[in-house]
């Protein structure tokens, strides 16, 4: 000591300088990626944010900083190279062997991704964090599996899964105010076990014939359904035609016998002599005629025109007639 330096007012200035170093030792610096945990003898008081803060000194404060920005995974039903010898990865069965809703068994891996959200409750809340978080993971994945189908799980259920997995691990975590936020639950694979995976597969081809022959039947069933149906409709169309020119006809020739009626009524002979005229036309009217002049000719012949052969000729100029002409005298009765 410095001559002068000795007695009660030395000792002073010691200890407050010995006091004042004591109480600069509680300033600390939390990084960017961390979180400051005070704890005050032992016992978690606060949590604080990064840059310079400052705590009462030790031992009656002290502070823990975990980093809360590093992304740690938990691997359920298998273990990666990295964590195992040799650079193989290693299965898990007792862990990835999950019940499906329809009661089949399913090859399950899937990967757990989760950062530290609150860096107190983390600490002191849970014992073991990453236990923790593989138990619960483990009990959520199979909860999602168990109301699920096998054909949907190994399909375009995989996102459905991880979706529902994510959520009900959350809740159990915030429920165990673990501190713990889940950002991902990847699937690695979903497979049948290993022993069954030939029947299996057997079984989704048969399942891929069944519904390739169920989509030919609906096509032919599409295809000749409305056929059947246009075809019975023209059917009562036709029919419907027919009818209204059935009824029309009928009502057509009531109206002409009522009309024909009418007119014998007001003139019978003129209407028996009309009603005679037309029959003979539609009698007569393909019938080869022979038309006899009375005025002509001597008794027994019969003068006759030849009208059918002429009408013949007529509409045949060009053919050459092997038939002998027949005269425009008379022939012999």
């Amino acid at each position: 000591m410095p001559r002068g330096f000795g007695g009660g007012r030395g000792i002073a200035v010691v200890v407050v300088v010995l006091g004042l170093i004591w109480l600069a030792s509680g300033f600390y610096r939390v990084l960017p990626d961390e979180q400051g945990v005070v704890l005050r003898f032992g016992e978690f008081v606060k949590t604080t944010q990064p840059g310079l803060n400052y705590h009462l000194p030790t031992p009656i404060e002290s502070v823990l900083t975990p980093k809360v920005t590093r992304v740690n995974r938990v691997e359920i039903g298998f273990r990666a190279a990295e964590t195992v010898r040799g650079g193989a990865v290693r299965q898990i069965p007792e862990e990835s062997l999950m019940l499906t809703g329809d009661e089949n068994i399913v090859d399950i891996n899937f990967t757990v991704f989760w950062v530290i959200r609150n860096a107190g409750e983390f600490l002191f809340n849970i014992r073991s964090p990453e236990q923790t978080v593989k138990a619960a993971a483990e009990s959520a994945v199979r909860e999602s599996i168990g109301q699920i189908p096998i054909a949907l799980a190994l399909a375009e259920g995989r996102r459905e899964i991880e979706q529902n997995t994510l959520r009900l691990l959350q809740e159990v975590l915030d429920n165990y105010t673990a501190g713990i936020l889940i950002t991902q639950v990847q699937l690695q694979k979903v497979d049948p076990p290993g022993p069954v995976i030939d029947a299996f597969r057997d079984v989704q081809r048969a399942r891929a014939d069944q519904e390739r022959l169920r989509n030919e039947a609906e096509a032919y069933r599409n295809d000749i359904i409305p056929r059947s149906r246009g075809e019975a409709e023209r059917l009562v169309q036709e029919g419907e035609a027919y009818k209204q020119e059935v009824v029309a006809r009928s009502e057509g020739d009531a109206q002409r016998f009522v009309s024909v009626y009418q007119a014998y009524r007001v003139a019978p002979d003129v209407t028996q002599q009309r009603i005679y005229l037309e029959t003979m036309e539609d009698v007569l009217r393909n019938v080869n005629k022979v038309l006899i002049d009375k005025s002509g000719g001597g008794p027994g012949v019969v003068p006759y025109l030849p009208l059918p052969e002429i009408a013949r000729r007529a509409n045949q100029p060009d053919t050459p007639s092997t038939s002998s002409r027949t005269p425009t005298g008379s022939t012999p009765q």
